[in-house]
């Protein structure tokens, strides 16, 4: 999801380089299977037909991104690399992997100078930028998310580019991964008593001396993640359709239960409105959750619309959390 659209704005790093160069590329893979062509259909319900699994490959999303090298192909380029390293520690990029522009403005260029065999973006992506981008590479495009089936869309996105880059078999572990890492979890929080605890989700940023909070519904990413746990998320109103986020500012927090609140925040990029700002705040110091000491900043570096290695490390964050 982008920053630049909704005001804010990861675990194995395969490092793939070639001999005697700090150019990345991916792994190769001389099986005869790795030669076959590849047709899958997107998320724009569009065919995508490859002469064979795309080994260069430029990342316009983060999520994306971070889907490559958990499955073991490091991407030639990305956007916002910056970026991408403050927020997404589940799968680290390769220092030579190139910038090419932000996420939303990517430059036609910076891509086309790559000769990549594959572009990934989303939904979100305007339609002329991906005709630009086909005119340079097959591009697959994936939805960013729906807050109808938050969790299945991130392990469908999490195929398709298992599909595209010959790694479905490694795809289909990641998601068995998360599902343990799930139960797991689950069962943690039942162990310790805390099955059904109530919870809210938050990240907030700062415009001048405006301060704004999105909250994570049960239809965000992270959201189902802790429903499925065994939490009850108590922000109750509804989310945007596809990333299930809900905006309030600090009056709209007097309407929460008591319960964990679990916020994310970056030292690197926004900073801590809850942690900072609004320490001395005489609403926010009166709010149940504070007064009862049940607010926990979450680890920096947690990407929330990430794929299954980020939202594992959410999974473990939270369990830690609520059983503390």
């Amino acid at each position: 999801m982008r920053r630049t659209a909704i005001a804010l704005i990861a675990a194995a790093l395969f490092g793939l380089t070639a001999c005697g160069t700090s150019e990345p590329t991916a792994s190769s893979d001389t099986s005869e299977a790795a030669a076959q062509p590849v047709s899958l259909t997107d998320g724009r319900n569009k065919k995508l037909d490859l002469k064979a699994p795309a080994t260069k490959v430029v990342a316009l999303e983060w999520g994306a991104a971070e889907n490559l090298i958990s499955l073991g192909v490091m991407p030639v380029g990305v956007a916002d690399t910056k970026g991408y390293t403050n927020w997404v520690t589940a799968a680290k990029l390769d220092p030579a992997v190139k910038d090419v522009g932000t996420r939303g403005e990517s430059s036609v260029d910076a891509i086309a100078a790559l000769s990549p065999d594959l572009v990934i973006t989303t939904t979100d992506e305007a339609a002329n930028s991906i005709a630009q981008f086909e005119k340079i590479a097959p591009v697959l495009v994936i939805r960013g998310a729906d807050a109808a089936n938050a969790i299945p869309q991130m392990k469908t996105n999490l195929d398709l580019i298992g599909q595209a880059v010959g790694k479905s078999e490694q795809a289909k572990q990641l998601t068995a991964d998360f599902d343990k890492a799930v139960a797991d979890g689950k069962q943690k929080i039942s162990d310790a008593g805390k099955a059904g605890t109530g919870f809210t989700m938050a990240d907030g940023y700062k415009q001048g001396s405006t301060i704004s909070i999105r909250m994570y519904t049960t239809g965000s990413l992270l959201g189902a993640v802790t429903t499925e746990l065994g939490l009850k998320n108590g922000w109750t109103g509804a989310g945007d359709k596809d990333y299930g986020l809900a905006q309030t500012d600090l009056e709209g927090l007097t309407k929460l239960p008591n319960g964990a609140f679990l916020y994310i925040a970056n030292k690197n990029d926004g900073g801590d409105v809850f942690g900072g700002d609004l320490a001395g705040n005489a609403i926010w110091k009166n709010l149940p959750f504070v007064k009862s000491n049940q607010v926990h900043r979450l680890p920096d570096g947690i990407w929330m619309f990430g794929g299954p290695k980020s939202t594992e490390q959410f999974i473990e964050a939270a369990v830690q959390a609520v059983t503390s």
